[in-house]
């Protein structure tokens, strides 16, 4: 995947996760269209980044920041 592509992705996540309170990786991936590697590794950066965090409930959600 590309810079490119990678941050773009990287905001689609963004706005995604900003309009629910929490998100499995494989739910955002399907909303989304993509394929969940690729969210998956995006979510890992933004997680690195601060701008998401997990949230380790009855299973593992990320969420955005704050």
């Amino acid at each position: 995947m590309s810079d490119q592509a990678s941050e773009e992705l990287k905001k689609k996540i963004l706005d995604y996760l900003g309009t629910v309170s929490k998100a499995k990786n494989r739910d955002v991936a399907k909303a989304l269209g993509e394929d969940k590697h690729l969210v998956d590794k995006a979510i890992g950066d933004l997680s690195k980044t601060g701008a998401v965090e997990y949230l380790y409930l009855d299973g593992s959600y990320v969420k955005l920041k704050g």
